[in-house]
């Protein structure tokens, strides 16, 4: 809406004194006078606090301002109010649009420009005819006084106004209500973190404890494979020895050295699995080098020993079934094979645990690379089908099986249209920044603070603009 009011041209002298004095003070040496501005004004208003332009300070002193202060932020309404003078630091037309938008808080505008009070209201603060018959009312009982005008609108207009002041109680509960819930949530992120670190620790504690078990199974294998190496009567300088079977036999030396190597920086239980392949891949290696030295047919690639990988490679398959479990074809070496055709038990590697010597299938979910470092490189679901009914079997057929990718398992408003325009919908004293439209800002348009708008004009009173017409 707009509510323009204009002083009589007796008051024009003073005007003019006072802002003579304001360029006398400039001129004078060592004297520092504010600069004020638009952004002055704004961080005020936003403040709940009543904008006195420097240049005004002689018509509305700042005792006066902090009064009428007290008085808004006592009401604990959004009204800000500012008292300005008539120049191009504050441009006529658009003085409201500015301050509203650098202000950002919804509620009643008044501002007192040079000779003229105006104000503007968005619609979900206060009803746009009411702040007009009010500011209509305290301008003509004060004839000029600055502070009698503004106290008198503010004290009869808070009544009406919706919502509450800058930095009012309200805002206070609001940002208890901001600051306790995080208090609690930065009290149950500290818990949370405290019991995350202990998890971590455990969880810590009990790989290097995996890790310190597979290391000593780990070592025998490695062990056992640098022994065959050793008992391995080849000269790669013979006179029988070709390219082939040199071949062979430094493509097991590597191994061996690999799977040291490995095993030396091994971090995790899932480290050993690259192990273990590097071992399985030097026994086939030497299985290789046996058969052209014999000059028998090279043996197919086949998985490992079932029963014990350092067996070296299977030879065939064969039905067996562990205790209380179904039977199940499983690969095995040629002695393994002798046995169980003849009644007896095979050859099964167990390791230590907690409850004595076991199967490796029955040690343990840390026993998962190791198994899939042997056997994982011969189809994914080779292993689950040996192990079925074992511990181990559980953890190979289960979501996060190791089978061939590895080890990924245990560890690892109102009538006037209100304050919208499309916009969010803000009561009186949100803090909305610059989403409004001016149009709904008190019928804000380019003539404000001049060109008739701003005083004159018939705009406040006569012309039957104010009063008749149904305004009233």
């Amino acid at each position: 809406m707009r509510i323009v009011l204009r002083r009589s041209g007796a008051l024009r002298p003073a005007a003019a004194l006072a802002t003579l004095l304001g360029l006398l003070l400039l001129l004078i040496p060592g004297t520092a006078v504010a600069a004020g501005g638009l952004d002055d004004a704004a961080a005020s208003l936003k403040q709940g606090k009543v904008y006195v332009d420097p240049a005004m300070t002689s018509r509305f002193s700042q005792s006066q301002a902090d009064a009428l202060t007290k008085k808004i932020k006592d009401a604990d309404k959004p009204i800000m109010i500012a008292v300005l003078p008539d120049s191009g630091q504050y441009p006529a037309k658009t003085v409201f649009q500015d301050l509203r938008t650098k202000a950002g808080i919804t509620g009643v505008y008044g501002i007192w420009r040079g000779d003229e009070f105006a104000v503007r209201t968005d619609p979900t603060a206060m009803n746009l005819q009411t702040a007009r018959n009010y500011a209509q009312a305290s301008f003509d009982s004060h004839h000029g006084d600055i502070n009698a005008t503004l106290t008198d609108f503010v004290t009869n207009a808070a009544p009406k106004v919706k919502g509450h002041a800058p930095g009012s109680k309200d805002s206070k509960i609001s940002a208890a209500v901001i600051v306790v819930p995080l208090v609690i949530l930065a009290l149950v992120a500290g818990g949370v973190f405290l019991l995350l670190r202990r998890a971590r620790k455990r969880k810590a504690e009990q790989v290097a404890a995996e890790l310190r078990a597979l290391r000593t199974v780990v070592d025998e294998d490695i062990t056992a494979f640098g022994e065959e190496l050793e008992r391995l009567d080849f000269n790669p300088g013979a006179a029988g020895a070709d390219d082939a079977q040199r071949a062979d036999y430094t493509h097991a030396l590597d191994a061996y050295e690999r799977a040291k190597r490995t095993m030396d920086e091994a971090k995790r239980p899932e480290d050993v699995k690259a192990v273990t392949e590097a071992l399985e891949d030097g026994r086939f290696s030497l299985a290789t080098l046996a058969a052209r030295r014999s000059g028998r047919p090279l043996p197919d690639r086949r998985p490992p020993c079932f029963f014990d990988p350092r067996h070296g490679p299977s030879v065939q398959d064969a039905d067996w079934a562990p205790m209380g479990g179904a039977a199940r074809s499983v690969p095995v070496c040629a002695a393994d094979a002798q046995r169980l055709a003849t009644g007896l038990d095979p050859a099964i590697r167990t390791v230590q645990t907690d409850q004595g010597p076991q199967p490796y299938w029955n040690a343990g979910p840390a026993y998962g690379p190791w198994a899939g470092g042997y056997f994982g490189g011969y189809g994914s679901g080779l292993l689950p089908g040996l192990l079925v009914g074992t511990m181990l079997g559980s953890v190979f057929s289960g979501p996060s099986a190791w089978a061939v990718s590895g080890y990924e398992g245990g560890y690892g408003g109102g009538q006037d249209g209100g304050f919208d325009g499309g916009h969010e919908r803000y009561e009186g004293g949100d803090v909305s920044g610059g989403d409004f439209n001016s149009n709904d800002f008190g019928g804000f348009n380019s003539s404000d603070f001049g060109g008739g708008d701003f005083g004159g004009g018939g705009d406040f009173g006569g012309g039957g603009d104010f009063g008749g017409g149904g305004d009233w």
